[in-house]
Formats: C-alpha cells, structure tokens, sequence
C-alpha cells in the first residue's frame, strides 16, 4: 500500500497518514453557504479535496472511504437575501444548492459520500452546546450562547496567534454581554421574521461554528483523520471548531491532521467586484465573464487549478489559461494517438508510478502531470506495449479527475492517427479553405484558417493539405454565418 504524506497545518510540518481505521478512512471539509453562485475562490477547495478524495480510494479502496462537506443553510446573508428578493429561504437554499453542485460537477468534482445540511443537525447542535454550558466552556447572555475562550487554553494554536494578536487583527462582534472581547456566538435569539428552532435558551438559531463541530461528530465521531479547507476558515472558523470540539468531548482529537490550501488571485491581484476581477464558476463556462477572452471549460478550470500546488497562491492570468488549454489538449492528444480502434476502446490502466509518488507526497500535482508529459512523450508506434502505456496515462489522468477519453480532441486525434477525414464539423470550411488555396486567393484562406482557430480549432497546413483538429473548447457555434451550423460536443 503506497504511503501518504500530508502538510498538517496544526504541527506545521509533513506528516504521514496513519488512519485511525484503514477501513474507513475519514475526511470532513467546510462547504460554501449558499446564496448566491460559487465564485472560482470557493472551487479550488472542492478540486483540491476532490482529488485527496480520489487518492484515499485509490489507495485504501473506494468503500474505506468517507468523504463529508456541508452545506451551510442557515445564515445571515441567506437571511439577507430572503429579505431583499421576497424570496422563501427554502427556495434560495435549494436553488444554490443545485447550483453548487452543477458547477463543481462541470469542474470534474466527485459528490461527497455525505453533504449535511445545517438546518438538518440543529438538534446536534443544541446538545453540544448544553453539553458546553455545563462543563463550564460556554455561558448565556441576553438570549445568546457564547463560548468562553479564556476556557480553553490551546486557542490560537491551529493558527499560532495568541489571543492578543487574533483580537487585534479580526473583526470582532463588539458586544456588552460577552464576558472577553474574543467570545464567539454558539446560539443567537431570532425575531418571528426569521428562521429559529425552540431551545433550553429561547427561540433562536445556531451560529456558523457550531454547525462543522455538531455535523462531523454526527457522521465522523469524536475524532477523524482529515479536516480541510482554504487558508481563510484557519481563523477563526477552524480555530473555533477545535475549541468547542475538543471541549465538548474531552481526551479526543477532533481532526488528527488539518489541510488548508491557499487562496487565488486573477491577474495578479485578489479576486473583488471592485477591481472587476471577480468571478463565478458559472460566468467563467458560459464565457460571460467580463474581462476573459473566452469561456474556459470545466477541465481546463481544473487543469489550472493542478498546474499549481495546493499550498501555493495560484494566479489565473491569461498566462496560466492559455498554459492550462495547452496542457489539457496535450493530454487528450495522448489518448488518441493510437488511432480510434485503440481510443474507442481505451480502458484505464494501473496510474503511471512517478505521478502516484507526487500525489502521495503532499498532493503534489505539478509533479503528477510533469510524470504524465514525459510518458505521452514516449509513446510510439503501435500495439500492445503502446496500448498499454496509453491506458495507464488514461488511468492517471482519471486520478486527476481528468476524463478526456471522449473529448473533441482525442477524437480528432485518433482520426489524423488513421488518416480519416476530419471532424463533420470542421470538413465545410477546410474543403472552402483548400479551395481558395488552389485558385492562391490566400486572404480568403487565411479568413477561413483564423475563424476555425477562434473557434477552438487547431489548423495545419500540410503537402496533402489542410487539416483540423477541435481543442477541447472548441465551440462550433463560433463558425455560424460561414455556411456552417453545429452544436458544441
């Protein structure tokens, strides 16, 4: 069994993954709130911790697996949201719900074993927190429930603040009630204008801590494995999970190792409405987004997402697109060039040794698709040992989350492969582009050539002539108005 070795942000140093029962290897990460679309910000944990999920099966089975991320219902800025549109809560929730889910599935993410829903676990939370009044750990106040930090003495260890520093750098609730500044909010009072479920307190609803403690002890136990989520939720979302965790279940772990990945930036500077850089998952594939020169598709937003390390501030300029375009059609490229007997049949194979040993070594996904590139570039020939070796770069390329077996581009490749005709798609405009070759009416040519390659379409131009091949963007509608109509594949 190959051995994993995790960048644990509690210790500050790698470590290696020893499950606390191989057989059912646990994993909880904070999901997003939702009322509104997910922005590329909230996708790069869901890609990060998809592909851990993937490595977990891999190496200790698809069954020994549990993978759980939330959704957070119930909130202020849901609340907030209800009240400007005139909108039900319910219906919002549900709404974005779907929403996420479309647009993480579109990114390749595999669904959770379990994804809660806060306003299923209410009951869970008003038992923890009892359960934290009466150890001493929480108290009440005009209505609310708040955590006494002062109680707990390892606070601002995940993060390695003290508490001074963490006062002095977040924004704090200032209210007379709380005993210390630094209090946080269990259990809130709501007026008959807002969701509320009755408790020992009053009528009220949870704050945001409680709901990740309540949940994954529900669906985890005491103490798991794995805790993840961006840089951002460090504090003092995670900071107050380990505290009433921890306190609510005394001599346990709460999570063994904790994962955080670092944030995104596009073109060079932090995603903000302001600055006109932000956008959301959905805006980036429907090609709305204001500011980028086409849509990217779902592979290619997980293609640039991998092309940098986890931990490492990843910039998505028009350099790391066009890098992440490239590399996505040179991995479909792979996959074809056997011809299309050996595409259509293609089945995954064993993933390639060097790519695992980078996965295995704290997600390493750079090296991962450095360890893909040098074996597509000794692929030659045909039979059985280069069907072989394109199965196993199809089997890691899976790994990654990465399904390009059927793409445009494998497809086209496989047809240049046996010397088919290209793409019905693309045939129209190259005979019209041969034609004007021959009658050396370049201009109209050149024309031609420039609308297939705006349209996502690699073009060659050749002794036997001219040849095509669709990159995975390729978008046929592009091509309407040229005597030439197509749905995108």
């Amino acid at each position: 069994m190959a051995e994993i070795t995790l960048y644990n942000t509690a210790s500050r140093c790698k470590e290696v993954l020893t499950p606390i029962d191989p057989e059912n290897v646990r994993l909880y990460v904070c999901g997003p709130t939702v009322y509104d679309r997910a922005h590329l910000g909230n996708a790069r944990p869901v890609v990060v911790f998809d592909l851990r999920y993937r490595l977990l099966r891999h190496v200790y089975g698809p069954d020994h697996v549990t993978y759980v991320r939330n959704f957070t219902d119930v909130d202020d800025k849901i609340n907030r949201r209800a009240q400007d549109t005139g909108r039900s809560i319910s219906d919002i929730t549900a709404e974005t719900t779907r929403w996420f889910l479309e647009d993480m599935a579109a990114l390749g993410a595999l669904e959770p074993d379990a994804m809660p829903r806060a306003t299923q676990h209410v009951t869970q939370m008003i038992a923890m927190i009892g359960t934290l009044i009466e150890r001493g750990h929480a108290y009440e106040a005009e209505g609310h429930v708040l955590f006494a930090v002062e109680s707990y003495a390892d606070y601002g260890k995940l993060s390695g603040r003290t508490v001074e520093e963490m006062l002095a750098g977040a924004r704090v609730e200032v209210a007379p009630y709380k005993r210390n500044p630094m209090d946080f909010v269990l259990w809130k009072p709501s007026g008959p204008d807002l969701p509320g479920w009755d408790s020992p307190w009053g009528r009220g609803r949870p704050g945001w801590h409680i709901e990740c403690s309540a949940m994954s002890q529900e669906l985890l136990g005491d103490t798991f494995d794995i805790h993840g989520g961006g840089n951002d939720l460090m504090f003092p979302h995670h900071e107050n999970e380990i505290a009433q965790s921890r306190c609510a279940n005394p001599g346990s772990g709460f999570a063994r190792i904790w994962m955080h990945n670092e944030m995104l930036q596009v073109d060079g500077r932090k995603m903000s409405k302001s600055l006109g850089n932000f956008f959301t998952v959905r805006e980036v594939l429907d090609g709305t987004a204001a500011g980028l020169d086409r849509a990217m598709t779902g592979g290619e937003i997980r293609m640039a997402f991998l092309l940098s390390h986890y931990r490492t501030l990843m910039d998505l300029s028009p350099r790391r697109r066009h890098e992440a375009a490239s590399t996505l059609a040179d991995f479909a490229r792979m996959l074809g060039s056997g011809g299309e007997e050996t595409r259509a049949s293609l089945a995954p194979g064993t993933p390639l040794p060097g790519a695992l040993a980078a996965l295995c070594d704290d997600l390493d996904t750079v090296g991962a698709l450095n360890a893909i590139r040098a074996a597509g570039a000794e692929i030659s020939g045909e039979g059985k040992e280069n069907n072989r070796a394109i199965s196993d770069i199809y089997a890691t390329q899976l790994m990654l989350g990465l399904d390009l077996k059927d793409s445009p581009t494998a497809i086209d490749t496989a047809r240049d492969t046996d010397g088919a005709a290209p793409a019905p798609e693309l045939q129209p405009i190259l005979v019209q582009i041969d034609a004007a070759r021959a009658a050396k009416d370049f201009t109209e040519a050149d024309r031609l050539r420039d609308a297939l390659a705006a349209a996502g379409a690699e073009v060659k131009v050749t002794r036997e002539g001219v040849r095509a091949i669709r990159l995975p963007h390729f978008d046929a509608r592009r091509l309407d108005g040229m005597g030439h109509a197509g749905a995108r594949e």
